[in-house]
């Protein structure tokens, strides 16, 4: 008489095979433009952005002595309104545009204290030309459009595709970007390249 596993020890087979192929999945559907790991600016804890999955994503450069760097207080407002609604800035602090020479420590506390800035900030780093972190590198391929200055956004959907930019002339308030973020967070697609600069 031919012997068969039992069912626990089928149950037990089965769950390890899952356990396997289930991280597998996790990590496949990553979008590639949010398949990165950055440290966080007050901590430099290690953040993983594929946390972001399923989200509407506003990308910011910024800088703390740039004469856009009042637009911290209408990302931390439109941060506000939105974020229940599946939408989060995430703010790169650069020295790109020489306007950004303090330290992760000194740019959170000036961040937190003089505007309130509760949205994710990741490490100062590049986000142009051959230094650029790796993120800004493919969303500068990906749009085929770079920072100019500091300030400047790209939108990302719900699925993970770059449907948006904005100069850095084009503050959060802007109807336009509004816009485009309340239909990403309806539809997640169809919204087109804004700005020239």
């Amino acid at each position: 008489m031919a012997r068969y596993p039992s069912r626990p020890l089928l149950l037990a087979v089965t769950a390890l095979l899952l356990l396997t192929i289930l991280p597998v999945k996790a990590a496949e559907s990553c979008p590639s433009l949010l398949d990165f790991n950055f440290k966080r600016l007050q901590d430099e804890a290690s953040q993983d952005l594929c946390q972001y999955t399923g989200k509407v994503v506003l990308v910011v450069n910024t800088a703390s002595y740039c004469g856009y760097t009042g637009q911290y207080e209408g990302l931390e407002k439109l941060y506000a309104k939105y974020k229940d609604r599946g939408f989060v800035v995430l703010g790169f602090p650069s020295n790109d545009f020489h306007q950004e020479p303090a330290k992760n420590a000194e740019i959170a506390n000036f961040c937190y204290n003089t505007y309130g800035v509760k949205f994710p900030m990741l490490s100062k780093s590049s986000v142009i030309g051959k230094d650029a972190n790796p993120m800004y590198a493919l969303l500068t391929k990906t749009s085929g459009r770079k920072p100019t200055w500091n300030f400047f956004k790209y939108l990302i959907d719900r699925n993970g595709d770059l449907v948006s930019s904005f100069s850095s002339h084009t503050p959060p308030e802007d109807v336009t970007l509004i816009n485009a973020i309340e239909k990403a967070l309806i539809s997640g697609k169809g919204v087109q390249t804004q700005g020239n600069n």
